[in-house]
C-alpha cells in the first residue's frame, strides 16, 4: 500500500536530492560540451576535403549506431585496459559518464546542426557577401542565428533525451537519480514510493526544460515577427469604392 509519509520522506531525502543534482550537473556538462564540439563537426561534414568529411562521417555513424549503455561500459571498463592513465583515481564514474555521453551527444547534435545549416542554402551567404561581410561575419551574423532558430526544437529534444539517458550510468556505479533510487529500494523494499519520487523529479526537470524551450523559441522568433509586422503595417490595402454613387449617375 502506498504510504504518503514514506513518499514525502523519500522526496526530500538528501540522498535523492544529491542524485538529482548529479543528474542535472552531468546533463548540463555533456550538453554544453556536445553543442560546442558539434559546430565544427557539422561544418566539417559538408567540407570540400574528402578526407575530413569521411572521417567525421565515420565518427557520426559509429556513435549514432552504438547504444549509450555500450559506450558507457566500454569507456569505464575498456579504457583502463588500453591506457594506463585511466587507471588513476581521477577517472571516476562521473568522468567516464561525461566522456561517453559527450561522444554520443556530439554525433547527434552534429547531425541536427548539419541539417539546419544545409536548409538555408547558398543564398544567405551570397547576400552577406554582397553586403561586404567576411565569411566568418556572414556565418556569425547571418547563417548561425537562422540555423539555431531551425535547430532549437531538435536540440532541446536531444537535451531532454540526454537527461533521461543519464539513468544508464547506473551500469558504471554513478550515483545519479536512478542509482540512488535503486539503492534506497534495496534497503527499504518500498518500491512504489521511491519510484514515484524518481518519476516526480524527472517530471519537474523535463517540464522546466520544456518551458525554457518555449521561452527561447519566442525570444528568437521575436525579431522576425517584428519585421513581418513592420512590413505588413507599411502597406495599407486600397478599398474598392465606386467612382460615382447612385445620385451622381443620375446627373
Amino acid at each position: 500500500m502506498f504510504d504518503p509519509i514514506i513518499f514525502l520522506q523519500a522526496l526530500i531525502s538528501p540522498a535523492l536530492i544529491q542524485g538529482a543534482l548529479i543528474t542535472i550537473g552531468l546533463s548540463i556538462c555533456v550538453q554544453v560540451t556536445a553543442f560546442t564540439l558539434c559546430l565544427p563537426v557539422a561544418i566539417g561534414l559538408s567540407s570540400k576535403h574528402a578526407s575530413v568529411r569521411w572521417v567525421l562521417l565515420a565518427y557520426v555513424w559509429l556513435f549514432r549506431s552504438a547504444p549509450m549503455i555500450l559506450v558507457l561500459l566500454f569507456i569505464w571498463n575498456g579504457l583502463p585496459q588500453l591506457f594506463p592513465i585511466f587507471r588513476s583515481s581521477w577517472f571516476t564514474p562521473f568522468i567516464a559518464a561525461y566522456i561517453g555521453m559527450t561522444l554520443v551527444g556530439v554525433a547527434y547534435n552534429a547531425e541536427i546542426m548539419r541539417a539546419a545549416l544545409g536548409s538555408l542554402g547558398a543564398g544567405q551567404r551570397e547576400a552577406a557577401a554582397a553586403l561586404g561581410l567576411t565569411k566568418f561575419q556572414a556565418f556569425r551574423l547571418v547563417v548561425m542565428p537562422q540555423a539555431m532558430r531551425i535547430a532549437l526544437p531538435s536540440l532541446m529534444n536531444e537535451f531532454i533525451s540526454l537527461l533521461k539517458s543519464t539513468s544508464l550510468a547506473y551500469t558504471i556505479s554513478l550515483r545519479e537519480l536512478m542509482t540512488t533510487t535503486s539503492l534506497s529500494i534495496s534497503a527499504s523494499f518500498r518500491f512504489t514510493e521511491w519510484y514515484a519520487c524518481a518519476f516526480l523529479y524527472y517530471l519537474v526537470m523535463v517540464s522546466i526544460l520544456t518551458l525554457a524551450q518555449g521561452w527561447i523559441e519566442r525570444r528568437m522568433s521575436a525579431p522576425y515577427s517584428r519585421k513581418s509586422n513592420d512590413r505588413n503595417s507599411g502597406l495599407q490595402p486600397v478599398r474598392n469604392t465606386p467612382a460615382l454613387n447612385g445620385s451622381d449617375q443620375n446627373l
